[in-house]
């Protein structure tokens, strides 16, 4: 993937999509599709979809901000790509952005939703955080916790972590991190909700490890200042949002940067406190 951004509309309404309702329980359907280009598998989604209304998310858009703010930031992820497009669900088009996304298992591996392997691995009594720290994740895990305050991630359930295996290399590895749709202003879909929406409260989550709170979660990180290899500065808000102006309007975008920027100050006090 070369561009991360095609802003071009392209022709995909030969994607047929499945539908699925979202496993936390949000309101909406998210529709999935898939086709292989070159031997490759690429997968697509889209944003939160409504029968009646049509598509009225940003889940996309929200990924790929993501997806640049962890480049930034030094941490290992799922590369996704923003496309609009013309999409035909049930027989009527749509003009949208979705996001597109290669498979992180390489060949010989299958996956596991962490959930399951905790369930069927964990000794008796022992807490998650502890089980991935006795399998060697706990810098994975901490990225991860770190990574959700910053994105508010609304929907970290046990199957948003993977765990990935080669039975006949035994190979045992835990996936980059990815699907980080249902984060930053997700829950806002008028100029109102935007300008209203406060950016460091501490809102309820669906945390797989650790508590529903995000900010809570921070505690569990002992060694907070080695997380990151690189650091949010002010001058890093053209590289998160080039190419996004015709996704989201300004105020949108302003007002994710103004979450982005003040959650990461909030990070680093932490850091230093």
């Amino acid at each position: 993937m070369d561009r991360d951004v095609i802003s071009e509309k392209t022709d995909l309404t030969h994607l047929r999509w499945a539908h699925t309702r979202h496993s936390s329980g949000t309101a909406g359907t998210y529709l999935k599709s898939e086709e292989s280009e070159g031997g490759k598998k690429i997968y697509y989604k889209l944003s939160d979809f409504d029968s009646e209304k049509g598509i009225i998310g940003h889940e996309c858009i929200n990924e790929i901000i993501v997806d640049r703010l962890l480049g930034i930031l030094g941490v290992e992820h799922l590369k996704y790509r923003l496309i609009h497009a013309d999409v035909d669900i049930e027989g009527t088009v749509y003009d949208t952005w979705l996001c597109a996304s290669g498979d992180f298992k390489e060949k010989g591996e299958s996956k596991a939703a962490l959930d399951d392997y905790y369930q069927i691995n964990a000794p008796k009594g022992q807490s998650r955080y502890e089980f991935c720290k006795e399998q060697g994740w706990q810098k994975y895990i901490d990225t991860m916790l770190a990574v959700d305050y910053l994105i508010l991630n609304r929907d970290r359930h046990g199957a948003n972590i993977e765990v990935l295996r080669n039975a006949r290399k035994r190979t045992l590895r835990i996936a980059p991190l990815f699907d980080h749709g249902l984060s930053l202003l997700c829950s806002c879909h008028s100029i109102e909700e935007i300008k209203t929406f406060d950016v460091m409260l501490d809102r309820p989550c669906n945390n797989y490890i650790g508590s529903r709170s995000t900010l809570d979660n921070l505690e569990m990180i002992k060694d907070k200042k080695s997380i990151f290899h690189g650091r949010l500065a002010l001058s890093d808000k053209d590289a998160l949002f080039t190419g996004l102006n015709e996704a989201l309007p300004e105020v949108h975008l302003n007002k994710i940067w103004e979450m982005l920027y003040e959650r990461w100050c909030r990070y680093e006090d932490i850091c230093n406190s």
